[in-house]
């Protein structure tokens, strides 16, 4: 059973979600809060695989939810799906920048909100229709060309630093790094830390955003033909 916690502000929109997800045989709906502070409780004490969050919470924003899940450690990070009103693209890069590893919009329908659950659970990334649309589109209008400064300080990074980075930015957790890797999670997390250090950068989300800036990202999309996590 995938075990799933549900949060939002609205109680309308809590119990619409839980109603969504009741007749689905392999997830049960542990709880849910209209609380971002009770939600990081609850994700410490009942521990459930995938978190299913609006954006609009009490005391705590659910961006602001999003990162701190995601920092939380590796045997106690859920995923997280984000349940949205609006597509609009700044919502879209804030969500996706604080670590979401599923997007869906207001019009989805009991099986696409299954089926999200059931991929960020097994490590895939779900987005929806338009989210994927707005995606495609800010990769062509994007200027291609890495910045040249940033290139230059990337090549100053270890192998193994670049290899955590590019993963990092693929939306992998510190746990799946590790694997991919085979190091251990806390030899991974001290990769992020001098990482951060090095490259005076405060967050996941300015790692990610660095990892873009300086052509790491464009060097992979170049191996593969497709970023990373839209791959497959």
């Amino acid at each position: 059973m995938l075990r799933v916690l549900i949060c939002d502000k609205s109680p309308v929109i809590r119990s619409g979600l839980g109603a969504l997800l009741e007749t689905e045989p392999d997830i049960e709906v542990i709880d849910a809060t209209d609380s971002g502070p009770h939600a990081i409780a609850l994700t410490r004490t009942a521990r459930p695989d995938v978190v299913v969050t609006g954006l609009e919470l009490l005391s705590l924003s659910g961006i602001e939810l999003i990162r701190q899940l995601t920092e939380l450690r590796a045997d106690r990070s859920p995923r997280v799906v984000v349940y949205t009103m609006s597509d609009a693209d700044d919502i879209v890069a804030d969500v996706l920048h604080a670590g979401a590893n599923g997007l869906l919009v207001k019009n989805a329908r009991r099986d696409e909100l299954a089926r999200a659950i059931r991929a960020v659970a097994n490590g895939e990334a779900v987005l929806a229709p338009s989210v994927a649309r707005y995606l495609v589109d800010w990769f062509r209008r994007r200027d291609s060309r890495p910045d040249v400064a940033l290139s230059r300080i990337v090549a100053t990074l270890t192998q193994r630093e670049q290899e955590v980075l590019l993963l990092l930015a693929r939306g992998m957790q510190p746990a799946e790094i590790a694997g991919k890797l085979f190091i251990g999670v806390t030899t991974v997390r001290t990769h992020i830390y001098r990482l951060r250090h090095k490259l005076n950068l405060k967050d996941r989300a300015q790692l990610v955003s660095f990892a873009y800036r300086a052509g790491l990202m464009q060097t992979e999309m170049n191996r593969s033909g497709v970023p990373g996590d839209l791959a497959g």
